[in-house]
């Protein structure tokens, strides 16, 4: 007999009281597929502090893997572009070994927050790396140059993209 998880998701949902934490961790370490199907409902709730309540649960999770790509849709939702960083610190408790592309992409993209995380991810995660991740983060590092002023930050961010990818390419070169 499983354990009745609905009064833990009721206080992650809408107005959140100082019980909020308590119950994320509880639905964290019962993790069922009951859980992460919640806490996907949840990604969409029209509370900002719900939407953040059911990544952070989904990111205590060790079988959350169902549940990335939701996180994911949310994190590039223009309607929590206020929230994505937020959001995006979930990602550090998911296996991201085929995201390289989607991570790479919301470090170019993305918010200061957003684009931050998404560096830290990409510079400590462990990712799935082959020719045709390179030739796509290449691709989307094109897009942007042509598409972003060429600025002083730009300048920064052009440093250290080059790096990554030249990274990327000896890796493969060594590697593979």
């Amino acid at each position: 007999m499983g354990v009745d998880i609905s009064s833990y998701v009721v206080q992650l949902s809408g107005d959140l009281n100082d019980k909020a934490y308590e119950a994320s961790d509880a639905l964290g370490r019962i993790g069922s597929i009951e859980v992460v199907s919640s806490m996907i409902n949840l990604l969409t709730n029209n509370n900002p502090e719900s939407r953040f309540m059911a990544a952070r649960t989904l990111g205590l999770i060790e079988d959350n893997s169902t549940a990335l790509e939701p996180l994911l849709e949310a994190i590039n939702n223009k309607g929590n572009s206020n929230q994505a960083g937020d959001l995006m610190m979930a990602l550090e408790g998911f296996d991201l070994s085929n995201k390289y592309v989607e991570i790479f992409k919301l470090y170019l993209f993305g918010s200061f927050k957003v684009s931050l995380l998404a560096k830290e991810l990409l510079d400590f995660k462990e990712f799935d790396i082959n020719a045709r991740v390179l030739k796509k983060a290449k691709k989307h590092w094109n897009h942007y140059c042509n598409n972003i002023k060429q600025d002083e930050a730009f300048q920064l961010k052009k440093g250290e993209v080059e790096e990554l990818l030249d990274d990327l390419s000896r890796y493969l070169d060594n590697y593979c």
